[in-house]
């Protein structure tokens, strides 16, 4: 297992999907166009808020535009909420898209989510993004504010991941 780091000279391709799962897929068919004979994994993934119909959703990490930071993108998202007239906390999910493609063509996808409710005011240190306004269903604590292995453990990329593998044992490593 190589990671994306080991091929410096691959085109990193612009993400121009409408949704997570095509932009995965834009990314997987990129590199695995240059790489022939080897399986490719990539991902998207972001937040989703219900209240802002589906927001920042694929621009989660441009959210607040060009040169986005994840403070701007978490200051801007508190904007918006704050401005609903419904109270929070506000329903939404974490979402992460996986596309396995070989030789230019997909031939698996899976997709993860985890659930939870969006705060107006940051709570912890931990984590990236949006973690601090996030708080998963069945806790009272932010992503944030978990410990880094109960989050990477309840977290929609894990998800989508542990979709992908049942899908790889049974298909790719049993033909072998």
């Amino acid at each position: 297992v190589l990671d994306l780091s080991a091929f410096p000279e691959l085109p990193v391709p612009e993400e121009t999907g409408e949704t997570f799962a095509a932009n995965a897929a834009i990314k997987a068919l990129a590199a695995s166009g240059e790489l022939s004979g080897l399986y490719v994994l990539a991902d998207d993934s972001g937040l989703e808020v219900d209240a802002l119909g589906g927001q920042p959703g694929v621009r989660s990490a441009r959210y607040s535009g060009e040169g986005a930071t994840d403070a701007s993108n978490r200051l801007l998202l508190v904007q918006n909420l704050a401005g609903l007239t419904a109270g929070g906390p506000f329903s939404g999910r974490f979402r992460c898209a996986m596309a396995l493609a070989l030789d230019g063509k997909v031939v698996a996808e899976s997709d993860g989510s985890v659930q939870g409710q969006l705060l107006t005011a940051e709570r912890g240190g931990g984590g990236f993004g949006y973690d601090a306004l996030f708080i998963p269903d069945g806790f009272d604590q932010t992503f944030g504010e978990l410990p880094a292995a109960t989050k990477n453990e309840l977290s929609h990329r894990a998800r989508a991941l542990k979709d992908m593998q049942r899908w790889m044992a049974t298909n790719i490593i049993s033909d072998r």
